[in-house]
């Protein structure tokens, strides 16, 4: 009966406004371009110390998942993901939008957000402990390797363009050594300029390598962003809703997916949405759809990165281990207010964690109203907005968002230089996202496999340390699963074709 009263406690005006307010900010910081989560959360910070710690907990956990979920609107009618997360959800979004369903799309992005919040939570609220310390079992490799998964996994999506795909996921490598080595510090690639030290900003190369292309194709091509249809208006909530229930194995397992990533420090919502648009394509009875406006990619997509918020505070409230950027802020706030994270603080502090569970439970639900009210304002805008005034607003945003990151101008030369090469690479078939997700897991893979090395160097089993282990294996082999699938399956259909011509 305990935990009712947490669930009571969550339900008081003041925390369910501050769910309100934080979930509604978050979305309109998610959806634009530059202004990620982390962001998001990291100047509300202050604002929570004042505050109680469980509704600064609220606070800072509404505007992280409404940061998440606000990344699908810019994804999905401007082929721009305000967030990284949002990366797989301009596969099928933006096709949709193009086609007169942007408003469709938008209401599936809601569902989808809200039921993989709210499973997300679910699993922190049921199964934090256990699942913390499957966590622990990665260590330097098993990093390493599921970066190597999550490169074959983006390769694997364009069927008819895989080597120009892992030929953009190999520059995003390059780009990714530029700067500083992440273990021992050794300067690569810097052209013997000082603003190279640093390397490449992921958000900066995020906002030009999508932005600018899409800017450039405004710019021009003469007639509308969007098509617009007169026939369908509105939510489309009874063509969404139908979807959803068809597609109700497809989420669960989206948002499992999205929960079991989200725990690993430093995977995040890029690599959950690719995995879980992965399996629903490859589950699929008609995956060549995919990449097409295919409803079950949003749905998978937008369920995993949502997914990722409740499994990435099961590491760091249980173990102190942010699971995500947004979380090692939180973990900052938690300190600030004398919250000691361990295996102890779900029965030392049970009021506040468990009334911070449900507040993140509440927010995800207040996502659905929210969510609908603001797509459907968002939708008519983007489609009613002449080109001269949205081109302008975009590149003004893209700039704005490059230099607010760190207050530098060679953010945005980099944002710049980066989008006018992606435009470039586009018109020869090279896809952006690709060359983005190399970037995002180079330094990861870098530094999985480096300490790995020095590891296995040191113990003399080097080779063993690659390949000795069983969850090592385990990704590997689906690694080369996902990178030799479409080829399998096109062979597949192709003798299925001649059998059905000789018969």
């Amino acid at each position: 009966m305990e935990i009712f009263s947490y669930l009571l406690a969550a339900l008081h005006p003041w925390h369910l406004g501050l769910a309100l307010a934080g979930t509604t900010a978050g979305v309109v910081i998610g959806a634009l371009p530059g202004l990620s989560a982390t962001m998001a959360v990291a100047i509300l910070v202050p604002f929570t110390f004042a505050m109680d710690p469980a509704a600064g907990l609220i606070a800072l956990g509404a505007i992280y998942t409404g940061a998440i979920y606000g990344g699908a609107y810019s994804a999905i009618l401007l082929n721009t993901p305000g967030t990284p997360s949002a990366i797989a959800t301009t596969f099928d979004g933006y096709p949709m939008a193009k086609r007169g369903d942007g408003n469709l799309a938008v209401s599936l992005a809601t569902l989808a957000s809200v039921t993989g919040g709210v499973i997300g939570a679910l699993f922190l609220l049921t199964l934090a402990p256990p699942l913390a310390s499957f966590a622990l079992v990665f260590g330097p490799v098993e990093y390493f390797w599921l970066a190597m998964f999550g490169l074959t996994l983006i390769s694997a999506l364009a069927e008819k363009n895989l080597l120009k795909c892992l030929i953009g996921a190999c520059l995003g490598l390059l780009l990714s050594m530029v700067g500083s080595a992440v273990v021992g510090g050794d300067i690569r690639f810097t052209f013997n300029t000082q603003t190279l030290l640093g390397g490449i900003d992921i958000v900066a190369a995020l906002i030009g390598i999508y932005c600018i292309p899409v800017l450039i194709e405004l710019v021009a091509k003469a007639g509308g962003h969007l098509k617009v249809t007169t026939e369908s208006t509105g939510y489309r909530l009874r063509e969404a809703w139908g979807q959803f229930n068809r597609s109700r194995i497809n989420l669960l397992r989206s948002s499992t997916i999205g929960t079991i990533v989200g725990m690993l420090p430093g995977a995040g919502g890029s690599i959950a949405s690719l995995v879980a648009y992965s399996e629903a394509r490859r589950t699929a009875a008609q995956p060549e759809d995919f990449g097409k406006g295919e409803p079950n990619g949003i749905l998978a997509t937008e369920s995993a990165n949502n997914a990722t918020v409740g499994g990435g505070f099961i590491p760091t409230l249980v173990l102190g281990i942010p699971g995500t950027p947004p979380d090692a802020v939180i973990l900052g706030a938690l300190m600030v207010q004398g919250v000691r994270t361990g295996p102890t603080l779900f029965t030392d502090q049970a009021p506040i964690v468990y009334t911070f569970i449900f507040g993140l439970l509440i927010a995800s639900i207040l996502m659905l109203p929210i969510g609908l009210i603001m797509g459907r304002y968002a939708y008519r805008a983007i489609i009613r907005l002449p080109k001269e005034m949205l081109a302008p607003g975009i590149a003004l945003l893209t700039v704005t968002g490059s230099f607010a990151i760190h207050n530098n101008l060679h953010d945005v030369q980099v944002m710049l230089g980066l989008g006018v090469m992606s435009w470039l690479l586009n018109r020869y078939g090279f896809s952006p996202s690709p060359i983005v997700l190399g970037l995002i897991l180079g330094q990861i893979a870098e530094q999985g496999f480096v300490q790995a090395w020095l590891i296995g160097s040191a113990t003399s089993n080097l080779w063993g340390m690659y390949f000795g282990r069983p969850l090592s294996l385990v990704i590997v082999g689906l690694a080369i699963l996902s990178l030799f699938y479409p080829l399998l399956m096109a062979k597949l259909r192709s003798r299925r074709k001649r059998r059905l011509t000789h018969a």
